[in-house]
């Protein structure tokens, strides 16, 4: 019994082996593994044409306030003022002061006609009973513009003194907040939906291509067809453990790069578990993850004939997993709840919902008792999807053998009997 399982424990990682090295010692791995770079730099790309857009559309937009010279100088005091309290992409336009006309409502109105600038709301009259113009897209520039008329006159009734002084002190916090929990929990769901789909989609075509060159009934006859699976599955595993790891290291640096605010706020994110464990307990997680819809994958590859059929067979996992993000994206956002729980048991959201829970929740026991859930999901995958095969597509009948299955000895035949 104990070298028949040290025999198939020697052909999957055999099989591990042939397939971690016919992956990575190709040229294309290489771009395989520069693959996010260059979708970030697509997405870049992509970005910067919709800033630039937008930018070139709100650069054009202005206020107007038509006003009296006497109230010129208190509007643009108390406009750079209110303007402080705005980040940079929040702000309003910028504000445009001119003086009044022969009939200032008729030249506020003018002013949506002019073509050096797209006025968005206008003021004019006297600023305790200012009339204010709007477009479509101006409601909150036209509340601005009458916030704007009331600290003008706030001040001016003050005639400029200042009743606060404030004296402001940055603080760093020492413990992570709540709130930081939260949004580990989501980076956490996030990162590992991302890898899971981008890493494990290749499974499928590992077993499709095998099986119309033969290679994998060859395999199946020499090796048990669960140890087939099961070393295909960690051979590829190793190749996303790879592409974790390269890609891991840059992103742990980015930290020295990152200005003395921006560190402030990552010092207020972070899991309840603390770093170190959680780091651990990711790993796992994205482990199983992986494993799981990469069993389910090379199910899937193992009873299609052609690529064609393995794009049709694989959407419809697709859309599952992306259900199952958004179901642990929801526990994520509500752990304790009902739909926490219903996420954190069921299989294929399992992996997603318990990082999130490691985010948020400091007790360690429940996450022994979810891997150990989660590993018999994945041995029960690799049992049905070989079974399937061996039924569907070796035509081999048979009782259905486990992952750890003993082979029973066989007599050999003579070949010198008539």
């Amino acid at each position: 019994m104990t070298s028949n399982r040290q025999r198939l424990i020697r052909q999957t990682l055999t099989i591990a082996r042939r397939d971690f090295t016919a992956t990575v010692f190709t040229p294309l791995f290489l771009l395989f593994l520069l693959s996010p770079l260059i979708m970030v730099a697509f997405g870049s790309l992509g970005a910067l044409g919709g800033a630039t857009f937008a930018a070139g559309a709100e650069g054009k937009a202005r206020l107007i306030a038509i006003a009296a010279p006497a109230d010129q100088a208190g509007l643009r005091a108390a406009d750079e003022r209110m303007r402080r309290i705005f980040r940079r992409g929040d702000a309003p336009p910028p504000l445009i002061i001119e003086a009044p006309g022969a009939d200032p409502a008729a030249q506020a109105r003018a002013a949506f006609d002019r073509k050096d600038y797209d006025a968005t709301a206008v003021l004019h009259g006297a600023l305790d009973h200012p009339d204010i113009l709007y477009s479509s897209t101006g409601t909150r520039a036209a509340d601005y513009l009458a916030a704007l008329a009331e600290a003008t006159l706030d001040s001016r009734a003050r005639r400029g003194t200042t009743l606060s002084q404030a004296r402001k002190q940055p603080f760093t916090r020492t413990t992570i907040t709540r709130s930081g929990q939260n949004q580990t929990a989501f980076l956490a769901v996030g990162g590992i939906f991302f890898l899971t789909l981008f890493l494990s989609g290749q499974s499928v075509s590992v077993m499709t291509e095998e099986r119309s060159n033969k290679v994998i009934e060859i395999l199946a006859a020499a090796v048990p067809l669960e140890a087939v699976f099961l070393g295909k599955l960690i051979g590829m595993f190793g190749v996303a453990v790879l592409f974790v790891l390269f890609w891991g290291t840059l992103v742990s640096q980015i930290g020295h790069f990152i200005p003395g605010g921006g560190a402030r706020v990552l010092a207020e994110i972070g899991p309840a578990v603390g770093l170190p464990m959680f780091v651990v307990l990711f790993f796992s997680y994205f482990t199983m993850a992986y494993m799981l819809l990469g069993a389910v994958f090379l199910s899937i590859g193992a009873q299609a004939q052609t690529m064609r059929e393995v794009q049709l067979l694989s959407l419809p996992i697709t859309i599952l997993q992306m259900a199952m993000f958004g179901l642990a994206s929801a526990a994520a956002g509500d752990p304790g709840s009902t739909i926490a729980h219903i996420a954190e048991i069921f299989p294929l959201s399992s992996p997603f919902a318990m990082v999130a829970r490691a985010a948020n929740s400091a007790p360690l026991w429940p996450h022994a008792l979810a891997l150990a859930w989660q590993a018999l999901w994945v041995a029960v995958t690799i049992w049905v999807g070989a079974g399937a095969f061996r039924r569907g597509v070796l035509k081999s009948g048979g009782g259905p053998g486990g992952l750890f299955a003993r082979r029973m000895a066989t007599t050999p035949i003579d070949n010198n009997v008539n």
